[in-house]
């Protein structure tokens, strides 16, 4: 039995400022009409047993996993949440475990939720391929063949080949290399870029943490064994899996066996962790150039340009990468471009929400998008779904003004309900409770004006909740 585990936890800050902490890079369309969480659900689950997928992701993702899965059609799903980012190796242990609890022995296939395959065929392939050596009780990772030195991914050096060429085991495992070093690797022929997909029995990989890492395996364990359901999520323990060493597979597990082998894949790849990376999977025109949105150049070359919600105008320029969004328009040298994360840390540093979210921020009811905001004052778009509802809430340093521009309301206003069509308005006094709720069959816009002395969004208090967020 084969079941995927797709690890959704990531938070894409070289991508910033499209992906955000609160809305990363695996659930933005950055390559068409899918988003990388989708395109990997896709391949995940033709190669699954009976459909089953398991999605790792952390608490504040976990409404948009849900919401992206019913999308694509996947309803039966088991997600797992983590209390807190502690690298793979923690997850993929809390995942084996979860999976021996739901299935006994079975063999994982472990996929990151943001990666471009070219070729899903050609992916079928090694997956195939690797599920025969997991079987024998190996664990395998996948080896992407290098079409080029690249700085920005790991190396794996192929030993002794296994079955003609469809595998190898593992010689060793190389962090980044130098320019110089890495076209070296590519040039030998004996190393592949490593992509952090793997496959192994649940059962071989928990012998082989609880070797290496026992501390891990043990907080793991505990962390399993009290385990609770809200809604379609499935919570583990927070307080012993917070006691768990941060460490990823490759240091825990994977370069200390004896018993890693490296499947080819010979396909275009990307794991999509900078902009130029992403560049690199897409296909430029004749200058060289990748653009999206509603962008008008002149004598613009090798450079990649992004417009999210405004015209972009980019003329006389080399080596470039232009990203605009909302609220941040990002300009870089795309020989630079790594150091778009330490422009995360320092927008963090002085919390700004630039970092955090964008304008437009979804929520499990729907979402809102901030249109104004001033000193004492906000204003805010909000699209209620259709059967959706925000919660029963009052704040205490705030009003609000809800005006219905389409779609009906219906509103409780403390000890009243009300019914409000298009062009009808109420007012929420501050410490008053109140709800919002969509009964209709199209979505619900509503403008609100907020007006107070603090109007952060933590200034809430919810007395009932449809999504469990009391």
């Amino acid at each position: 039995m084969l079941v995927p585990v797709i690890l959704s936890g990531g938070s894409g800050s070289r991508l910033w400022p499209v992906s955000r902490h609160l809305f990363p890079k695996q659930f933005h369309d950055l390559t068409g009409p899918a988003t990388l969480l989708q395109q990997t659900v896709k391949r995940a689950r033709h190669v699954a047993t009976n459909g089953r997928v398991m999605v790792l992701c952390n608490e504040d993702h976990r409404f948009l996993v849900s919401e992206q899965l019913a999308n694509s059609g996947v309803h039966e799903v088991e997600i797992v949440l983590e209390p807190k980012a502690l690298n793979t190796a923690p997850a993929i242990t809390v995942a084996a475990l979860r999976s021996m609890q739901l299935y006994g022995v079975v063999t994982l296939l472990i996929l990151p939720s943001d990666h471009l395959i070219a070729s899903d065929e050609d992916f079928y392939n090694a997956a195939e391929i690797a599920t025969r050596y997991a079987s024998q009780g190996k664990l395998v990772t996948f080896g992407i063949l290098p079409d080029r030195p690249e700085t920005g991914y790991g190396y794996i050096q192929k030993g002794k080949a296994l079955d003609g060429d469809s595998g190898f085991q593992v010689e060793r495992f190389l962090e980044k290399p130098t320019q110089a070093v890495a076209v070296d690797l590519v040039q030998s022929g004996e190393y592949y870029w490593n992509s952090g997909m793997f496959v192994f029995r649940n059962d071989v990989y928990l012998d082989e943490i609880k070797k290496w890492r026992p501390e891990i395996h043990r907080r793991c364990l505990e962390a399993t064994e009290n385990i609770s359901h809200d809604e379609s999520f499935t919570r583990i323990d927070p307080v012993a899996f917070s006691k768990c060493q941060q460490d990823s597979i490759d240091y825990a597990v994977m370069e200390n066996t004896r018993n890693a082998v490296v499947v080819p894949l010979d396909t275009a790849w990307s794991d999509v962790g900078s902009w130029s990376q992403l560049m690199k999977a897409m296909s430029p025109d004749e200058d060289g150039n990748v653009m999206h949105g509603d962008v008008i150049i002149r004598e613009v070359k090798n450079s990649y340009i992004r417009a999210e919600q405004r015209l972009v105008v980019a003329i006389g320029i080399d080596n470039v990468i232009i990203v605009e969004t909302d609220d941040a328009v990002l300009v870089a040298d795309k020989e630079h471009d790594q150091h778009v994360k330490t422009i995360v840390e320092e927008l963090n540093a002085h919390s700004r929400t630039e970092a955090l979210v964008h304008t437009k921020v979804y929520r499990p009811w729907g979402c809102f998008q901030t249109l104004d905001s001033g000193d004492g004052f906000q204003v805010k778009r909000l699209v209620v779904n259709p059967g959706a509802s925000i919660s029963l809430q009052l704040h205490r340093q705030r009003s609000e003004h809800w005006i219905v521009v389409s779609g009906v309301a219906n509103v409780t206003r403390g000890d009243e309900s009300l019914i409000l069509k298009p062009n009808e308005s109420t007012y929420i006094p501050v410490r008053t409770k109140h709800n919002l709720k969509n009964s209709g069959q199209v979505p619900l816009e509503v403008v609100e004006v907020q007006t107070g002395s603090y109007l952060g969004e933590d200034d809430i208090v919810r007395f009932e909740d449809e999504y469990g967020r009391i």
